[in-house]
């Protein structure tokens, strides 16, 4: 496999199956300079389950401050840098991150828990009924955009515009659509939240919009920025990557037959299966950071000011640290993947997302005796988030 892929093209993750070349680097170049076809800067690569976790870790040597992402640390910087939980650091990071954790800890979530597991049989039921259906349609998406609307406190009527916006920001269904489409959603959506905030500030209700508002940090209230663009990042995580994951899961249980007879059988346990689907999924499959300072990894100087892009999708697959790597193996322990992030910046929204997807997992489970493709399934197109946008499916 040529080392000369350009991992900025959208069209790349969505077409290929980049294992081997993912292999390849880890074997043969872990730390790997590129410098992309677009004339644009060039960046590090990290594949390693080992330099990926380390830089996760490392607050000393890096930043997310100027952006987590490629695209935007490759455009001069993020607009939300240090004004947004995930691109902020230091004592304001941990201050937001505390404000937050009011509704994202396991107790926390567990207020819209008895919901989502209602709603996730409700759909499978439904589609059931109907026999066919596309599953990343209509199971996958429906319930991490209920779930994180019901915690923003946004309306029941405005949930599938916000949904047609989010699903377009950092990735498409199809592969013409254009960073001028990806940037007026965005502001569509800030707008939308700075409208809400100011609503709030007047009738404050029982809402993540309303925490965020009243908050005080070091008897300072979060500027207006930093709330809409955290409302933001909150609506875009909580949406997309589940979203991405459970789609994922059921594909992957139909193409692995013995797991799914694993999971309907008890023999594999719930908890187990959500890990693994979270592995095997992976939907962020980079992050980003900044050099902060000269510092040598694996042997190569990456200087003061470098991008540095940290390859999930890679590290989820170390035969140094996963046992039969490329094996969908529910019943693996241990299985400390990357998914969810590492360090300070470690996924606000993990047992939001675990929940989810440990709902569908055993809706299907009691429910559903069989399974198989009715179609096609199709990849979304970006370099950020990868995963299914359609998984046809019958259902017994």
């Amino acid at each position: 496999m040529t080392l000369a892929l350009d991992l900025t093209d959208r069209v790349l993750h969505s077409t290929e199956d980049l294992s081997e070349f993912w292999r390849d680097l880890r074997h043969n170049n872990p730390v790997h300079w590129l410098d992309p076809t677009d004339g644009g800067p060039g960046f590090w690569v990290l594949t390693t389950y080992e330099h990926v976790s380390a830089v996760y870790r490392d607050t000393k040597h890096f930043t997310s401050e100027r952006g987590n992402v490629m695209d935007a640390l490759r455009a001069g910087g993020d607009s939300a840098a240090k004004r947004m939980l995930s691109l902020t650091d230091g004592p304001r990071h941990a201050g937001i991150r505390s404000i937050l954790m009011k509704t994202f800890s396991k107790r926390g979530v567990e207020q819209v828990g008895t919901r989502i597991r209602s709603v996730a049989r409700s759909l499978v039921e439904s589609a059931l009924a109907a026999g066919e259906c596309d599953f990343a349609k209509d199971v996958a998406a429906p319930i991490p955009l209920m779930a994180i609307c019901d915690l923003l406190g946004v309306p029941e009527e405005d949930r599938w515009r916000i949904f047609d916006l989010t699903s377009s920001m950092v990735a498409s269904e199809t592969p013409d659509h254009t960073q001028k489409d990806a940037w007026r959603n965005k502001n569509e959506v800030l707008f939308y939240f700075a409208n809400m905030a100011e609503g709030r500030r007047v009738e404050p209700r029982d809402d993540i919009v309303s925490l965020l508002t009243a908050a005080q940090i070091e008897n300072a209230g979060l500027t207006e920025d930093e709330i809409i663009f955290n409302c933001y990042s909150l609506i875009l995580g909580g949406g997309e990557t589940t979203r991405m994951s459970i789609g994922g899961a059921v594909l992957a249980l139909i193409q692995n037959p013995s797991q799914w007879q694993a999971l309907k059988s008890g023999a594999v346990s719930i908890d187990s299966a959500v890990e693994e689907v979270l592995r095997w999924t992976t939907p962020s499959m980079h992050m980003a950071r900044t050099a902060l300072s000269d510092v040598e990894i694996g042997g190569k100087l990456i200087r003061a000011g470098d991008i540095v892009t940290l390859w999930n999708v890679s590290a989820n697959r170390d035969e140094t640290v996963f046992d039969s790597p490329d094996t969908f193996d529910l019943a693996r322990t241990p299985n400390k993947h990357v998914t969810l992030g590492g360090g300070s910046h470690f996924c606000l929204g993990a047992h939001l997302a675990r929940l989810e997807i440990n709902a569908v997992l055993t809706a299907l489970r009691d429910m559903v005796s069989g399974m198989e493709l009715a179609g096609e399934p199709r990849r979304i197109y970006s370099n950020f988030l990868g995963g299914v946008c359609h998984v046809p499916v019958s259902l017994r």
